[in-house]
This record gives C-alpha cells, structure tokens and sequence, in this order.
C-alpha cells in the first residue's frame, strides 16, 4: 500500500465534497449542513420528508467476542459498504461515533482500517461535530438542575439518599466513579454522594439514537427517572422542567453526520452508546434516514454477537420496528487460536487444531443469531500469516452449521477484496429467507427476560440476583415498566462475567449486581459481574504518543 498506518492512509484519501457525496443519495445542498468540506449533517425537515419512500435491505455486521488478536468488525463493515457498491448496488454505511474515553486509553481510533475506512479519520476520532459535547451538557444540565431545586426548598420532596441521576463527561476517569458533591457550607448545598459516567453510558446518549425525532426525544427526556421522593415516588426530568432545554441543546445533534468512505461512498456516522454498558448501536434516525436512501444498508454492533448483536434485535430493531435481512459475523484465524488456547505471543505458527477448538466461540455465535431467524455469513478478515490449512478448517467448521464462511481481503485490497462477500450478502438479503424475530416477547417479565439472555445467548445455567434486586423489579413492573426490554451490562470479552474464559463455556452463573431503570430510553439496564460505567486508563494510555508532528498532523491515533 505504500503507507505504514491508517492514518496516513487515510490522509492521502483523495475525498469528494460532502455536497458530492449527498448528492449521489439525492439529498439537495440546502438540506445539508456542511461542518467544513468533508461532513455535514442531514436537516430535520428533508429526513421527515422521506416517510413515504420504502426500505432497503438492513445487513447486520458483528463479530465473536473480542480478542487482543483483533477481529476488524468496523473494517469489515466499512469494506462491505464498499463491495456493495462495487458490485452495482446503492449501499450505505452505518456506525458510531467514537468516544474519546476508548481513543486516549487502549482502543486508539474507530473508522476501520488498511484501506477500508471511513474518513475524515482524524475528525471523527476526536470532536467531530460536537456530538458527544451537547449529549454531555445536556445530561449535566440536569444534574445542575436536580441540585439547584434541592438548594431553592426541594418542593418536590426529592430524597436526596435516592437520586440516581450521576454527571458525565468524554473521557476515561476512575477517581470520579464515586464522589461527593456540595461540600463547603451552606452556599453550595446539600452533600451527598455520587459519581460520574462515561458518556456514552448515558441515558441521554441512548435516547439520541433511539430517538425519531425532536418530538420524540423530548418525550424521552422528560420520561428519565432522576431519583425518589421519601416515599419512593419516582421524580422525573419534566418535573424538573429540564426536558424543553435538554432539547434545545440537542437539536443539532439529532441530525445525522454524513461523511465518506475511501473509495466516495456515503456513510452516516451517529451516536455512540457503549455495548457493554448500553446498547451499543448507531442512532435510529441514522439507520432508518439510510434506509430509505439506499437499496443496501450495512450496519454494526458493538462488541462481540452475545451483547451487541443481541441489544440491536431485541432494543434497537424492536424499539425501531427494524427487520434485517442478513447478518455478518467477523471472525479471524488468530482469533480461533486464541479462543483455541494459544498465547498472543505463539499465534505465528501455524496451529489447524488451535483453530479448530476455537470454532467453538464462532458457532455459538452462528447459532445465537440464527436463533433470532437472521440467515448468517461469516467473514474471515484475513492477516498475514494466515495459512491455507488453517482458513480451510474455519471454513470447514462454518459449513458443518450449514452457513459459508468466506476470506476477505478488504483492510489490504479495499472493495475488490470483499466482492465475494459482497454477492453472498446480497444472496441472503434477496432470498426472503429472513423471518425476524425478537428473542422474547414485551409481555415477560423483567428477571425472566434477563435469564432468557443469560440461558439462551450466553449459555448459562441461570441467574444469581439478591432479594433487593427481584424486589426492585418487581416494582418496576408494578409501575408499569414491564413491557421493557433489558440492556445486560457485561464483559465483552467472554459469555460468562468473567473475561478470561474464551471459547464456548456453559452451566455457569451469571451474577446482576444492580439493576438501572432508563425510563426515557425504554429499557432495564442489569449489570453483571465486575462492569464499570466509568472506564479507567490502562497503565500505558494511547495518549501518551497522541500528538501533532512538524507539520500540523495528528500522530499516534492509529
């Protein structure tokens, strides 16, 4: 390729203007609202317009559970958009924002890689249009808000032991997981304790991108439960009367972000939720704004199929009224070792029996989305070193489960390396065989729906939740909030809580500690095991090499 990094790969993109690029989805220039040259967002009133025009073909792209080996999942989303189009038909690509918590500490940047990216990389890594800033301001004008009312008399009896609505911000800070606020006499308030999240974990964040509108996401808004009275009386936000300007700040960010691949195809790029803390999709108005602009549209969960896969068919398609015609899982061969047994380190050598035992991580997963009635592919994103013998006996394992797994060559060879991949998605999607459905209907109740995820996607023997936490739910349920769904907060690393179990394991418990009512985003959150909501930096964090050369540019973000 002649670049070392993606980075320089994606500097030397040979761009088109973001109005080229609208354009070519027929959205006229004055319905875009350009941020520079090279994005700009989709205004309100030509998505509303749009309401007639029927549907694409939605394809899901998700993955095994990660690995330190890599698997590519955005990469292999960004290079199936690419292969779509190159094989004649209108595709469109989906995904998130990238959240700078993940980009300063282990992950580095979130547009793809090789040359299967999206770009204006370095952007979108960093503040892009101010995205994430207006989801946090608004979250913390809440949190102002509920304190303020205390300080001026608490006329709505909010119990301050009770509050459940914390503060956010972008970035990844273990000393603020817990602390106190109003110290310092009587002209800052009342103490009490709380704490901070990342912002992608908060209930604002979810409501953006489940969100249709600007109607509907004020609705939201004001639906939040921000704490209890002493008589443990939910208080939401419109009681606060925070909901009209939560909106007003909102507003340009329920717009989606249009940008562009390498090879000038369109890609919409919005909200960001986390997949292990919530559920980790792009935003609704993205998704189905590209629907309808688009024959093919080609989007991502987070994390491996167990949470992020699960999370879109059973919050994102339910809540949206989403049908996919066909899901992706990525896998790689040094992923199969791994998952097989074998070292970070020792993954060079050839190993078909390594591979072989780690199929079993891979299968789970087929059988999992099969099981929600989506017809699967499999993409081998192939490395170097990758041998004959060893993409053989994936394939052969893939085949055993009656689905095909096919080596991709799109981080080296962009779209002419996925055409294969291309035609077997665009088979699927056109056979009709897809019949939809969620894993459990609105009418079960909350803890048996949480241990359906837990014996059905994760293979457990059941759940392990104290009586405080039955009995929470069960008052959820008394006030109504039974038809939800629920968002497990988990380790992506593993289908147990534990994420240095690999492969396939089955017969153990899966421990909820706590259980989070997001009224306004429309579902129970239950986290599991040892899951933080506010992510520390590793030892060595990536921003320790993020910094601008002599010439201006960015280095160290991938």
């Amino acid at each position: 390729m002649g670049f070392t990094s993606d980075i320089e790969i994606a500097r030397a993109a040979k761009k088109k203007p973001i109005q080229a690029i609208g354009a070519a989805l027929g959205i006229p220039p004055d319905d875009l609202i350009p941020y520079g040259h090279d994005k700009a967002k989709v205004g309100a009133a030509f998505i509303k317009g749009l309401a007639g025009r029927p549907d694409g073909k939605l394809i899901l792209v998700t993955a095994i559970n990660p690995t330190p080996a890599g698997e590519g999942k955005t990469t292999t989303t960004v290079g199936l958009g690419d292969g779509l189009n190159r094989i004649g038909k209108k595709a469109v690509v989906c995904i998130r924002e990238a959240s700078l918590g993940p980009n300063f500490g282990m992950k580095g940047g979130a547009a793809g890689g090789g040359m299967a990216q999206i770009v204006p990389m370095e952007e979108m890594n960093l503040h892009f249009t101010g995205d994430f800033h207006a989801i946090t301001s608004a979250h913390n004008l809440l949190s102002a808000m509920i304190d303020n009312h205390i300080y001026w008399g608490n006329e709505l009896g909010i119990d301050t032991r009770r509050i459940v609505w914390r503060r956010v911000m972008d970035m990844n800070d273990r000393a603020l997981r817990d602390v106190v606020v109003s110290l310092g006499g009587v002209p800052n308030g009342f103490p009490r304790q709380t704490g901070f999240d990342i912002t992608v974990a908060s209930e604002v964040m979810a409501i953006l991108c489940l969100s249709r509108d600007l109607e509907d996401l004020q609705a939201r808004l004001g639906s939040i439960v921000v704490g209890y009275t002493r008589d443990k009386q939910p208080v939401h936000c419109r009681d606060l009367k925070a909901d009209g300007a939560m909106t007003v700040l909102l507003r340009d960010a329920m717009q989606p972000n249009l940008v562009q691949t390498l090879e000038n195809n369109p890609a919409f790029v919005h909200g960001g939720p986390f997949a292990n803390i919530a559920h980790g999709c792009n935003s609704v108005i993205a998704t189905t704004t590209a629907l309808k602009l688009g024959e093919y549209v080609v989007t991502e969960a987070g994390f491996g199929a167990d949470l992020g896969a699960e999370k879109f068919f059973d919050i994102k398609c339910r809540k949206a009224g989403l049908r996919p015609s066909a899901a992706v899982i990525v896998a790689t061969v040094r992923a199969m070792k791994m998952n097989g047994g074998v070292a970070k380190a020792d993954l060079a050598a050839e190993n078909v029996a390594a591979v072989q035992a780690g199929c079993a991580n891979l299968a789970r997963h087929i059988e999992n989305v099969q099981g929600f009635g989506v017809p699967v592919v499999v993409a081998i994103n192939h490395f170097n070193g990758d041998t004959a013998a060893e993409i053989q006996a994936v394939k052969d394992h893939v085949a055993g489960l009656g689905a095909e797994a096919i080596l991709c060559r799109h981080w080296a060879e962009g779209s002419a390396g996925i055409e294969d991949l291309a035609r077997k998605v665009v088979e699927l999607a056109e056979s009709g065989v897809a019949d939809f459905h969620p894993l459990y209907p609105d009418a079960m109740g909350l803890l048996e729906k949480i241990e359906t995820v837990a014996t059905r996607i994760y293979r457990a023997a059941g759940v392990q939740a104290d009586s405080a936490i039955h009995e929470q739910l069960r008052a959820w349920e008394a006030a109504g909030h039974g038809h939800l769904p629920v968002c497990m907060a988990k380790t992506q690393y593993s289908f147990t809580t534990d994420p240095t179990v690999r492969g396939a394991p089955t017969g153990h418990i899966i421990p909820v500690r706590e259980v989070r009512l997001s009224a306004g985003a429309g579902f129970v959150v239950a986290i599991c095991g040892e899951i933080m909501t506010m992510p520390g930096l590793p030892r060595v964090p990536s921003a320790e090499v993020i910094r601008l050369n002599d010439q201006g540019h960015v280095e160290g973000l991938f």
